[in-house]
């Protein structure tokens, strides 16, 4: 089997779990190397990796290059994607530069693998939210056609970095440590624009057009460009909550074909990529604490609407440090090379 050069660009949250995708995974890695800001060494699960400091001059004979993205900001592959590109690498962009580029492909390899044909030296990683969600209704697209999708996502701190993580944290011990007295804490260097231990908040991104945020935005734009689909109407709703990892969405769709609550239930269970947890009668269905670490997206809370014969819900779990970063980046990477 061919091996690859492979560069990681990046040594935070998203960046250590593309090491660990890449390992698990077991890419075809010739030789792999991590850039970041500065120099250092990382331990990822008891292993060492040298990171160099990023330069036009570091993506020299590498193949691959893997960028973890910062959301909310400019990321690195604005600067050195151009630069990988002119050194014979195909860059895997996990930020949000280049998502709505119209020459800059946009994959979910559950939903449209076949795009990645299309790059031009630079194929896009989606947004968390975005990805979880189309791969759990693409089944069904597909069988009935998506005509309208309602989507309220609960999203963990970790898909605001490790800053907010720590956040969390800190406020969880702070208030634990007063006995719940009181829920309202101040930390210094908040990482999110409110509180979040104990709370949740409707606010991920900034605000702009119909007062949706940019986050809501992304999950309009980036399903109709995944799906190739414009006409579906998409609304969202994207709150903050106090969750370590593992992104939640309650997810409404109208079809233009009836499908039944069971007809959907085994279409996904044979839907490459997903997990049904289905039993709400036994406590069954997907949460974010059993999904942390696994690749897979999982889907529960199967149901009817009582008033819309083409009205079904869903739950939808997936970590989305994983399958909403690292390892769609890892699995785009692995269409690239087939």
């Amino acid at each position: 089997m061919k091996k690859y050069n492979v560069a990681v660009i990046g040594a935070g949250v998203v960046g250590i779990e593309m090491l660990r995708v890449l390992k698990e995974r077991n890419f075809p890695v010739q030789d792999l190397r991590v850039f970041a800001r500065s120099s250092r060494e990382i331990d990822v699960d008891g292993q060492k990796y040298a990171v160099e400091a990023v330069s036009p001059e570091g993506f020299k004979g590498i193949d691959i290059a893997l960028f973890a993205g910062t959301e909310g900001e400019k990321g690195a592959a604005v600067t050195f994607a151009p630069e990988a590109i002119k050194r014979g690498a195909v860059v895997i962009d996990n930020g949000a530069d280049f998502r709505m580029d119209p020459k800059v492909p946009l994959v979910v390899p559950e939903v449209n693998a076949a795009d990645v044909r299309k790059h031009k030296g630079i194929i896009a990683n989606p947004n968390c939210s975005t990805i979880q969600m189309v791969v759990a209704l693409w089944p069904i697209h597909k069988k009935a056609g998506i005509k309208k999708i309602i989507v309220t996502t609960l999203q963990a701190s970790s898909g605001a970095g490790k800053a907010a993580v720590e956040q969390l944290k800190e406020e969880t011990v702070i208030i634990s440590s007063r006995g719940f007295t009181s829920v309202h804490v101040n930390v210094e260097n908040r990482a999110m624009p409110q509180q979040l231990g104990f709370n949740v908040f409707p606010h991920i991104g900034g605000f702009s057009e119909c007062d949706y945020t940019s986050e809501e935005w992304k999950l309009v734009h980036e399903t109709h460009k995944i799906m190739h689909d414009k006409k579906i109407k998409i609304s969202a709703t994207t709150i903050r909550v106090p969750v370590r990892t593992g992104h939640s969405e309650s997810v409404y769709i109208e079809t233009a074909k009836p499908i039944t609550a069971d007809a959907a239930r085994k279409l996904l269970s044979r839907a490459a990529g997903i997990v049904v947890i289905d039993d709400p009668s036994k406590s069954l269905y997907p949460m974010p604490k059993d999904v942390e670490g696994r690749d897979e997206v999982f889907v529960g809370r199967i149901r009817q609407d009582c008033f819309e014969k083409k009205g079904l819900w869903l739950w939808v779990v997936a970590d989305n440090l994983r399958k909403g970063a690292a390892t769609n980046a890892v699995q785009i990477a692995e269409c690239l090379v087939k």
